[in-house]
């Protein structure tokens, strides 16, 4: 069975840092498009950046500059360098998989990914 399990989630202060990762299973890791969406309590789910299987990264404009994906296909893990946090950067954070490389449309679309975590939740006050 597929899998996407994130951790390292949590409270934060103005200007902090957190790293999440998401750990996967049950699929061909490395060849996926992996991304972060991020849901703020009455807001709907937004892209926060995405990771291609060659290691290019694609960000959201709020996040360019603070935030940094990354990925070890040989753990099958993905990472969310997250800096300098702010309280609009407060939601739940999925993990989600694309079997199809990240296009210039689809990077951004929720409905192009295959699967999705259950979420870690970043708090920032």
């Amino acid at each position: 069975d597929v899998q996407l399990v994130e951790s390292g989630g949590g409270s934060v202060q103005a200007g902090g840092s957190l790293r999440l990762s998401c750990a996967a299973s049950g699929f061909r890791y490395s060849s996926y498009c992996m991304a972060y969406f991020r849901q703020a309590p009455g807001k709907e789910r937004e892209v926060v950046a995405a990771i291609d299987s060659d290691g290019s990264t694609t960000y959201t404009d709020s996040v360019r500059g603070r935030f940094t994906i990354s990925r070890e296909n040989a753990e099958n893990t993905m990472f969310l360098q997250m800096n300098d946090l702010r309280p609009e950067d407060t939601a739940m954070y999925y993990c989600t998989a694309d079997r199809i490389p990240c296009g210039p449309l689809s990077w951004s679309d929720e409905d192009a990914y295959d699967h999705r975590g259950q979420g870690t939740q970043v708090t920032v006050s």
